[in-house]
């Protein structure tokens, strides 16, 4: 950007951008004058990796190195990037999912500097002027919640701008968008946690949400508005909305922007792809499984509907299809003939003829399902019997854990593992140890959304991908599973190591801009020649950046 360029003195050390602390070198020093403003010793970037590193293993818990590390990001964003692609496996639980959970429920004691835009309800009418107080002007991507149902904790309000800025470091260190195009965006409506609306340090506004159409104008103002300020391409991802904003904003909005639901459709991707590997190891075709979904949310219907699509690929139709999905919601399978009814349109699809039944254990019982799928953000239910039962009359039992954070996971991978005597195929939403269990390691597969959505971000801003059918979460699901080796799955893993992540989703992303420019989406013509070595080239790489002024731009010495 061209306003670094004239940045000298004190000021090239106080922007994220531009510092390099103990990395700047001689010359640097003395032609940005900061020389005498730092140590004399001059550091390889690898040297400050390490330290900072050593730094990090030596603080007391997670919520201190989640602090540490954004305050390297405000500090040194070069340096935060290259921590996080070097070191994914270690800091990913630390920069989202766990670690992020807590954070966001600490929000208000841990806040320190802004890194996105809040823009409340009270900027309705005039909510265009505070989109452009944000300093960057070629925005492409935005991710945007309004905090009602954050992970599986529920409504923190203007806790949760947490997850855009997580969202938002995970498409720069795992897929290589550059930072510079991502903002981060609270839209706080109010909140309804009692906890927090007395929570003296609590940093939103101090009323209930606002409902509605108030609460749907506003949204239209912001899409519009959005739309005005960055452009018509510009990325909005939607993030943790309560289920009964996020099916309607997704279907409203999603032919008019460029627009997805991550925990919709993001979710959908992630288990689809979990379980094209898992039928690798357990040798059915697809069509051939009964799928028991813990959970009847946002989470579970994204992925009964990609999972639709995926055995529609197998040559099933949409009726057959659903007959092989099931869904468990908090009053128990979900039926035609329940009897305290409460079916919304994304329910009914998958509502059976059968008899209503209300205890887990009962149903996978009545059901016996291949797959069991948790994604309903309750803590433990699969229980050491239903595990057992799984294996009873499974060779190998497909069990996912998928909800978030880990405190909210159905079960561990030990618990399954030890449940199933070593049989069972496992995933979860958050990062599990490895299990030694009777002489052999388990290596536990996380079924993250960052397995996919830097991916999709990174094909929507490189291409200028229009609009995000559907059949790009599938496309995305099936990339990622023919990454997976058999050595991966030998020990487990149903997804590739995180450490690969970074090729991941350029894979991911070359995919999907291949089905982009065939079915007319994508908006950056002519067609590169090369897809895989031009998003490549357009990979955010965390190498520090020339910050020298030319010697036209020299400030003159009085």
């Amino acid at each position: 950007m061209s306003y670094r360029r004239y940045l000298i003195g004190r000021d090239v050390l106080l922007d994220g951008r531009t510092d390099k602390g103990t990395a700047f070198s001689i010359e640097e020093r003395q032609a940005l004058r900061i020389h005498g403003l730092l140590p004399p010793s001059i550091a390889s970037p690898e040297l400050q990796v390490e330290r900072f590193m050593e730094n990090l293993r030596n603080l007391p818990d997670d919520l201190s190195r989640y602090i540490a590390l954004l305050s390297l990001q405000d500090r040194n964003e070069t340096l935060f990037y290259r921590v996080v692609m070097e070191h994914t496996q270690e800091t990913m639980p630390l920069v989202y999912t766990p670690t992020v959970g807590l954070a966001c429920q600490k929000y208000g004691l841990i806040f320190a500097k802004p890194k996105g835009l809040f823009v409340s309800i009270h900027d309705k009418g005039h909510i265009y002027d505070v989109l452009a107080n944000w300093p960057e002007h070629d925005i492409r991507a935005i991710v945007v919640t309004d905090g009602e149902r954050i992970l599986g904790l529920g409504d923190l309000g203007c806790n949760g701008m947490g997850i855009p800025v997580g969202k938002l470091s995970l498409y720069t260190g795992l897929a290589g968008v550059a930072p510079e195009y991502c903002l981060p965006l609270m839209l706080d409506v109010g909140t309804n946690n009692k906890t927090l609306l007395n929570d003296k340090y609590y940093l939103g506004l101090r009323q209930n949400r606002v409902t509605g159409k108030e609460y749907d104008d506003f949204i239209d103002e912001f899409m519009q508005a959005a739309s005005k300020r960055f452009g018509h391409q510009c990325l909005i991802q939607f993030e943790d909305f309560a289920n009964h904003n996020a099916f309607r904003l997704l279907a409203k909005y999603r032919d008019q922007y460029c627009t997805f639901n991550d925990d919709i459709q993001g979710t959908a991707s992630v288990a689809v792809a979990g379980i094209l590997s898992s039928i690798r190891i357990t040798q059915r075709s697809l069509s051939d499984n009964i799928f028991l979904f813990y959970g009847a949310g946002e989470a579970s219907i994204g992925m009964s509907d990609l999972l639709v699509i995926a055995m529609e690929r197998e040559g099933l139709s949409v009726e057959d299809a659903r007959k092989k999905i099931f869904l468990v919601d908090s009053k128990g399978l979900v039926v035609k003939n329940r009897p305290t009814g409460g079916l919304n349109e994304e329910k009914k699809r998958y509502a059976h003829e059968l008899e209503p039944i209300t205890q887990l254990s009962d149903i996978v019982d009545a059901i016996k399902p291949t797959f069991l799928i948790g994604a309903a953000g309750q803590g433990p239910a699969f229980t050491r019997e239903i595990l057992e039962k799984m294996a009873s009359f499974n060779k190998h039992p497909v069990i996912f854990a998928l909800s978030n954070p880990t405190s909210k996971a159905e079960c561990t991978a030990q618990e399954a593992y030890e449940a199933t005597n070593g049989q069972c195929v496992f995933a979860s939403g958050s990062p599990f140890p490895n299990v030694e269990y009777q002489g052999k390691t388990y290596i536990p597969g996380q079924g993250n959304n960052s397995y996919i959505f830097p991916g999709v971000g990174l094909a929507v801003v490189t291409c200028r991908i229009r609009h995000i059918p559907e059949e790009l979460f599938y496309i995305a699901a099936k990339t990622l599973s023919d990454l997976v080796t058999e050595e991966d799955l030998a020990v487990g893993l149903v997804y590739p190591s995180l450490e690969k992540i970074h090729d991941v989703s350029r894979s991911i992303a070359v995919s999907l801009a291949e089905y982009a420019y065939e079915h007319n989406l994508a908006a950056l013509y002519p067609k590169p020649d090369n897809l895989d070595q031009f998003i490549k080239s357009n990979q955010y790489t965390a190498n520090y950046r020339d910050v020298l002024p030319s010697k036209w731009d020299w400030p003159k010495l009085n």
